[in-house]
């Protein structure tokens, strides 16, 4: 308990000697400064059976949830800098009605690398001291485990449904007093105390009627008794697991671009690519919480699987960063404003990261500054860019990507129809043409959460079976947009998003893709329906600015492993949605 104490003792001096500020510098600990070896942050599945760093995780969480909430370096503390209760952290002082975290911003993925990084080197400190409480005879081996310790993450493109561990309200570890079930820190957070209502507002969020302020621990997917439902919420992630898979392949494949792969709100030269890493995230916050704290923007961060949600997508923005090494920030006007900044205000790659230093003397970091991994101590399985350069890496990762992704891009369409149609279904990635549907609103549209769900054919009668309905395509997830205003009004934001649907095609047996055979199809087949976060339904009439398009476009497929496939230009078919409801008219323009 000592060490404790310690630990707790320095990290609160850190915080609060006069003229200093709290420095996140990542874990250096198991780096090899020489060859720039690093630790790996490891998947979830993988790191589970990891033994020692696996129990010290646990512990260490454990230790974190259980820190008094005053300490801004509590798990409430750290949660509390993504959104409610919109307060100074660490001396960084703002005037809006948001948390600090940047949505629909060319600073998202950025962002997130610091803040996880803090949430890491918190959790890094607790495990070295809980390290040291360990017998003798096993001591030295917890030791090592502490010391390259680094967070998991969760990889929903290959593995769709959530870890069964987050759902269970006890754990087995191995402790130092022995093997012990203890209260699980990755099944929820419990506030204690219960915030007040000026820190979490009751206006802030809503569930089936309920303010998400209401509940005394985080929930996913809860029922009107305001208990979590994982069981649901994994129907609906397996139903929506495919189009994740084909979504991670495609942006990476051909996004090249920072702005529009970065985040939802860029607009400027998509050329039909509605796609971004910031609209799949948004996909997993709502189907994970649908209701519940992750679907809450402002609350999302108090749920434990926000971090391993977030680690994963840091590690596709690494992965990216690898694949296309010269591509960097792109200046963007913040479509949703901040904390700390406005809406309106544009950002860069100089823009500070608030509210994060890099340094006790007040220097806040940057994307510039946090651009690669190598800064905070941490790499990826597939990326090991030490001994190569940024060509080797990115061939290197290419190939990676194609055996996760796409194992049988080289395929010609031709080849696949000649199979079975079960097998068609596995192969979406390696067709000579791709469909999607586009989808775009305003983003004031709302100010609450809700889903646009695609069918091939009529939805079921019943809303609640919508989600995971056997024909149902994918669902588009529209977060929160009550508190994506902070500061000026009257600016006019569009928010993209993207559902592909080559595997719904070949599914219905639709063995050819050409747009002779597919728009036909679609026109007679493709319908939506829009839903709140409560399981009713949400009339397409009160989201005026709804706008679904289906665009085509041709695929080259590779020649080599270490490339990807060469698309061409987008196609927009009018026909597919005109005349429906929220649907893109003749005479209209798509963006």
């Amino acid at each position: 308990m000592a060490h404790f104490r310690l630990a707790c003792s320095l990290i609160i001096a850190a915080f609060t000697v006069l003229g200093s500020t709290y420095a996140i510098r990542g874990i250096q600990a198991g780096v090899d400064t020489q060859s720039g070896r690093r630790p790996f942050r490891q998947e979830f599945s993988v790191f589970k059976n990891s033994g020692p760093a696996f129990d010290l995780y646990i512990l260490a969480l454990q230790k974190l949830q259980s820190q008094d909430q005053n300490n801004p370096l509590s798990y409430f503390g750290i949660a509390g800098i993504h959104g409610v209760p919109f307060r100074a952290w660490d001396a960084v002082s703002g005037d809006n009605y948001a948390g600090y975290c940047p949505h629909a911003s060319t600073l998202f993925p950025t962002w997130h690398r610091p803040y996880v990084a803090l949430y890491e080197q918190i959790v890094w400190n607790y495990a070295q001291q809980i390290a040291r409480t360990f017998p003798w005879s096993q001591r030295s081996q917890y030791i090592d485990a502490a010391r390259t310790l680094r967070i998991p993450y969760w990889d929903w493109s290959i593995t769709p449904t959530m870890p069964p561990e987050v759902n269970q309200p006890m754990i087995s570890i191995n402790g130092p007093n022995g093997t012990l079930d203890v209260v699980n820190p990755l099944y929820n957070y419990t506030f204690h105390p219960q915030p007040s209502d000026t820190e979490f507002p009751p206006n802030v969020g809503s569930s089936r009627g309920t303010p998400v302020s209401s509940y005394h621990s985080t929930v996913r997917y809860p029922d009107a008794a305001g208990q979590s439902q994982p069981d649901r919420a994994n129907l609906q992630l397996k139903a929506n697991g495919p189009a994740l898979h084909d979504l991670t392949y495609q942006l990476i494949t051909q996004q090249s671009q920072y702005g529009p792969f970065s985040n939802i709100g860029y607009s400027d030269e998509r050329g039909g690519h509605y796609n971004s890493i910031e609209n799949m995230h948004n996909g997993i916050h709502m189907l994970v919480g649908n209701g519940g704290h992750m679907s809450n923007i402002p609350y999302s961060s108090f749920d434990p699987i926000f971090w391993l949600h977030h680690v994963n997508v840091d590690r596709l923005f690494a992965l990216w960063q690898a694949v296309y090494p010269n591509s960097t920030v792109t200046p963007q006007a913040n479509a949703a404003g901040t904390y700390t900044d406005e809406r309106g205000v544009t950002e860069d790659i100089n823009t500070p990261l608030s509210p994060f230093h890099s340094d006790d003397s007040g220097h806040l970091w940057t994307s510039a500054t946090a651009w690669t991994t190598r800064t905070f101590g941490y790499t990826y399985p597939e990326i090991m860019d030490w001994g190569m350069n940024s060509s080797q890496l990115s061939s290197t990762v290419k190939a990676t990507l194609n055996a996760l992704y796409n194992p049988s891009g080289s395929i010609s369409q031709r080849s696949i129809a000649l199979h079975a149609s079960s097998n068609l279904q596995l192969l979406p990635n390696a067709m000579d043409i791709q469909w999607f549907a586009n989808i775009r609103v305003q983003l004031s549209s709302m100010n609450s959460p809700f889903f646009v769900h695609l069918f091939l054919g009529d939805a079921p009668a019943d809303p609640t079976d919508w989600s995971f309905a056997p024909n149902l395509v994918a669902s588009h997830s529209v977060v929160d947009t009550s508190l994506l205003n902070a500061g000026s009004s009257g600016i006019s934001t569009k928010l993209y998003g993207q559902i592909p649907l080559n595997r719904a095609l070949l599914a219905a047996g639709n063995s050819v893709l050409a747009p002779a055979n597919i728009v036909p199809f679609l026109t007679d087949q493709l319908s939506w329906r829009l839903q709140n976060t409560d399981d009713t339904s949400l009339d397409v009439g009160e989201v005026p600015s709804l706008n679904i398009h289906v665009v085509g476009q041709e695929v080259k497929q590779r020649v080599a492993e270490d490339q990807f496939p060469e698309y061409g230009q987008t196609q927009v078919y009018k026909l597919i949605t005109a005349g429906k409801a929220g649907g893109l008219k003749e005479d209209e323009d798509p963006d």
